[in-house]
């Protein structure tokens, strides 16, 4: 029956973020420990390192499954490349497919993936091993090695989680990106690897049990555990947890672990220091290096999951290579820059003219502007000081994309280590800044007639909502005119409006008109609001596939729309800001993988350097026209934050103020 109502569902949607359930005491703890190894790379060395062979991944697998044995549990376990391709999935014998998507026991959350019950044939812990691993992954760099607690860490409602009245995490809703319905990050194989940055099938995960796999120094891929019944988060921080998937993730990565200084927990933010582990080597019930080797073990089996493969052990890509689609760009090579490539070795977004309809005016992007702002942005990460890498004093490393009026991807460039995840991240911001920019951006909104749907426990529908309510918010919130005057949004301007509390942080106010309420127990990092909803059925719908409950898998374009403006969903923390030719908007900019008012400095000053390049042809908003000149319930939005003394090479303050 259950597989007869898959089939007839038309849409629903699925991300991931969590952190629950597992908690369970070990065995004899054994005291042990490995020693930190040796730093001696900074963002230059992928290229000089192997990739994970197929005995990495067997030992990593024996690791984990030694460590879950001697707790009593049985997990699934995925581990993948840099690049996202899954090497191997191994469940373990009595281990059940079985997994509920929520943030509190019992579940309190009436919207979004709250409450949605992966049944037993569904791979959900294959689903949810996969999005973990893929997440230390694509989290980390040679600068910094960040792990699912992490990003636990900075995708709540408060910064940090359990402090009341805080900002929301710095990347708050990077949840919601890697989507598999993203025209950008690539459709997964079975049957060997490809290029990437791959999808992931829940977004990127913040429920402890994923971390960042390294060999000499460098990010080689990640893996994923789930041992217990529930895909979560960790609501308080507070604390120190034992939680048994961080217990048996770790173990997985003795001989393959981060860096001991390149750990999120040496690095800062705000004066608060990053999360990595609760757990060390030395809680480990027994040593990973007495794990008997894989191909002797006989608990469980590699399982194949639709559309990702993990049915036999494959070894990584090398990243920087043309094999992984991210390697040096000849036509940036001074800046040290790399970009994306196809597999037929092409790259895939050089600087090209924007296809909107300002062509017919001569008014649009044009492929040599693009390449200037590409230039001016990177130049500006180059001599920025990256926030959050080690060691201190070293450059940003971020991915830019620049789209035109209607999002169309013009030109996409990154620096050589910047973390993978700023890919998709980047465009998003990008479009966004782009998107809410257009007279015609409540227009789009109303037209997406296609109701966003939310399942029960037993994927029934349970309440269907409509984009198009975003639109009366907004208005109602902000004025009439809002969406359809040109006010210039940046994304952290459209990102305080999508906040659970208003001005953001401050409990009790209300919310903001592009997110759930928080008091009305709506909000989650499972339901964020417009973001969320603008990809909910696209999201469950990708699931039904890779549960083998449907035999096609969906097309890229999270939106339910023909449209592509806004085809890999939305972002909402900060990092991009609209491109105008005078008080025309021609497009925008995206900026990620460093600290977020690093992302908001090079977006803005690469686009103003680039105007000033050009001899003044294109430029940042009009300030008459940015939203900070908005002050719904009043209090200002903000439109760019930008640090304080910058540059490595310079003592230069205020360096966006006047521009």
């Amino acid at each position: 029956m259950r597989h007869r109502f898959y089939a007839m569902l038309i849409g629903v949607s699925l991300t991931a973020c969590g952190g629950g359930g597992g908690s369970s005491q070990p065995a004899e703890a054994v005291s042990q420990s490995q020693p930190p190894a040796a730093v001696v790379c900074d963002g230059q060395c992928a290229q000089t390192a192997d990739g994970l062979s197929v005995s990495d991944v067997k030992i990593v697998l024996a690791q984990a499954i030694a460590q879950a044995e001697a707790l009593g549990l049985d997990a699934t376990i995925a581990v993948v490349d840099r690049v996202g391709n899954v090497l191997a999935v191994h469940r373990m014998a009595s281990r059940s497919p079985a997994i509920e998507l929520a943030t509190t026991q019992p579940v309190e959350i009436s919207t979004g993936l709250e409450g949605i019950v992966l049944p037993a044939g569904a791979n959900g812990d294959a689903l949810a091993a996969i999005a973990k691993a893929l997440t230390g992954a694509y989290l980390s760099s040679e600068g910094n090695a960040f792990s699912t607690r992490t990003a636990n860490q900075i995708v709540q409602e408060h910064f940090n989680p359990g402090e009341l009245n805080q900002p929301a995490g710095p990347l708050f809703g990077v949840q919601f990106s890697q989507l598999a319905c993203s025209d950008f990050v690539l459709s997964g194989a079975t049957d060997g690897l490809q290029v990437g940055p791959q999808r992931s099938p829940l977004g990127l995960a913040a429920d402890p049990g994923g971390f960042p796999l390294y060999k000499s120094g460098t990010p080689v891929g990640g893996v994923g555990v789930i041992a217990d019944d529930l895909y979560s988060i960790d609501l308080n921080i507070l604390d120190s947890d034992r939680n048994a998937d961080e217990l048996i993730a770790l173990a997985a990565t003795w001989g393959y672990a981060a860096p001991d200084d390149r750990r999120a927990d040496r690095i800062t933010v705000e004066g608060k220091t990053f999360r990595f582990s609760d757990v060390e080597f030395n809680d480990l019930s027994v040593s990973p290096e007495s794990a008997p080797d894989y191909d002797t073990l006989q608990s469980g089996a590699l399982i194949d999951v639709a559309g990702y493969g993990g049915g036999l052990i494959q070894a990584g890509t090398r990243f920087g290579e043309l094999e992984s689609g991210i390697a040096p760009y000849a036509q940036f090579g001074d800046l040290n820059a790399y970009t994306f490539f196809n597999d037929q070795g092409r790259v895939r977004f050089p600087p090209k003219d924007g296809t909107d309809a300002l062509e017919l005016l001569g008014e649009h992007l044009k492929a040599s502007e693009v390449e200037t702002i590409l230039r001016e942005a990177l130049t500006v990460a180059n001599k920025a000081r990256a926030q959050i890498r080690r060691p201190l004093g070293t450059s940003a490393r971020v991915t830019v994309t620049v789209v035109d009026s209607q999002g169309h991807i013009v030109g996409m460039a990154r620096t050589e280590d910047g973390p993978v995840f700023g890919a998709d991240v980047s465009l998003q911001k990008a479009r966004t800044a782009t998107f809410f920019s257009s007279r015609d951006a409540g227009a789009f909104l109303q037209s997406v007639t296609e109701p966003v749907r939310y399942l029960d426990a037993n994927l029934a529908i349970k309440q269907e909502v409509s984009i198009a309510d975003y639109v009366e918010a907004a208005r109602t919130f902000i004025g009439p005119q809002v969406l359809q005057d040109g006010t210039a949004f940046s994304d952290r301007a459209g990102g305080n409006l999508s906040r659970p509390f208003y001005p953001d942080g401050i409990r009790g106010n209300p919310h903001g008109p592009f997110s759930k309420s928080f008091a009305n127990k709506e909000w989650s990092v499972f339901s964020t609001g417009l973001q969320s909803d603008l990809a909910m059925n696209q999201i469950i719908r990708h699931v039904l596939f890779a549960a083998g409950a449907t035999a096609s898998d969906i097309q890229p374009n999270c939106a339910a729309s023909s449209d592509t403006r806004l085809a890999n969903g939305i972002q909402i923390f900060p990092g991009s800001v609209p491109i105008y030719r005078g008080d025309l908007l021609i497009g925008g900019i995206g900026v990620s993988g460093d600290g977020i008012d690093q992302d908001d400095m090079i977006s803005f000053l690469g686009v103003h350097n680039a105007g000033l390049a050009l001899g003044g042809a294109l430029g940042n908003a009009p300030p008459d026209i940015r939203a900070d000149q908005l002050k719904p319930q009043g209090q200002h939005l903000r439109y760019v934050q930008c640090p304080q003394t910058p540059f490595i090479d310079s003592d230069e303050q205020r360096v966006c103020e006047g521009k």
